[in-house]
């Protein structure tokens, strides 16, 4: 099993990850949180209360824990169709597997990858919810100190199943999502590349970020629910499972609760995805 994937698929995450963070918190935040008129209000208001700190809130956790998931995606996902192809990464231009492998490659990415990321996710919601400034006199104390603070903390009170709140709505919203992400990304390389060659790095950034934005906008109904029961049990339950958690959001908010965040999702998706990809297509050629 070629295991240079992985490596870049890991190293690739981490620069998306750090481009994307602050877009992230200020969608979570819409997302499980009604004391905000929108975006700009969001920004601003963290930005008073908590300075430029509190747009990276939980980002530490996630550069060791998320990024890795992110080489399980890129090493299945090549594995897999490695596995249904018989052909590795380099041979794939010359001989393209068909949409329909890159797509069961990225849903079978997808799938593993949400399960190894339910509980680091959780605990970076958690984290990104938490609006008390740090170091500051005065100011009350965070309920969670940090990331092994937080998931000690969810074992105590919650349980282990505590861990894995919202990840269904998670394997849900990674799953189809994902097949669709390696599809657009493939299908724009060929698109724009001569037949047998590897695409340009201006191809490469163009087809991630298109990618990226294209699984958003798929994927933010099911990421809205997933914040939400991932935030429930903060407080004692309020929602009896996912399907009531969607019925309830509908009822108090109406259809268009299920796209909060979508913009900002988008907006983040083309720089972090484009990035992503250009690095781990990069370090997978210096390595070959």
């Amino acid at each position: 099993m070629p295991v240079e994937e992985f490596v870049a698929g890991w190293i690739s995450g981490a620069v998306g990850l750090v481009l994307g963070h602050p877009f992230d918190t200020v969608k979570v935040r819409l997302q499980t949180q009604n004391t905000y008129q929108g975006i700009v209000d969001c920004v601003v208001k963290t930005y008073r209360h908590e300075s430029v700190l509190g747009f990276f809130k939980g980002m530490s956790f996630p550069i060791a824990s998320v990024a890795l998931v992110n080489s399980v995606l890129f090493g299945v996902y090549s594995n897999t169709l490695l596995a249904l192809t018989a052909t590795s990464h380099q041979e794939r231009r010359a001989q393209p597997p068909s949409y329909t492998n890159i797509f069961i490659a990225g849903c079978t990415g997808g799938l593993l990858q949400a399960y190894c990321l339910a509980p680091f996710d959780l605990i970076k919601v958690r984290l990104q919810n938490q609006t008390e400034p740090r170091m500051q006199i005065g100011s009350s104390t965070p309920r969670y100190r940090g990331p092994v603070h937080c998931a000690a903390s969810i074992l105590k009170e919650e349980g282990p199943q505590g861990l894995f709140r919202g990840s269904w709505a998670l394997v849900l919203r990674d799953t189809p999502t994902l097949g669709m992400y390696f599809v657009t990304y493939e299908g724009l390389c060929r698109q724009y590349t001569p037949e047998g060659q590897n695409p340009s790095s201006a191809t490469v950034l163009v087809a991630g970020g298109f990618a990226g934005i294209a699984s958003w906008i798929t994927a933010t109904p099911f990421d809205v629910i997933k914040s939400r029961m991932q935030m429930d049990g903060l407080k004692g339950r309020k929602y009896g499972g996912m399907l009531d958690c969607m019925a309830s959001s509908f009822r108090q908010e109406g259809i268009g609760v299920f796209f909060k965040g979508m913009t900002l999702n988008s907006a983040r998706a083309f720089p972090v995805n484009a990035a992503t990809f250009l690095s781990y297509e990069y370090l997978l050629r210096l390595w070959r």
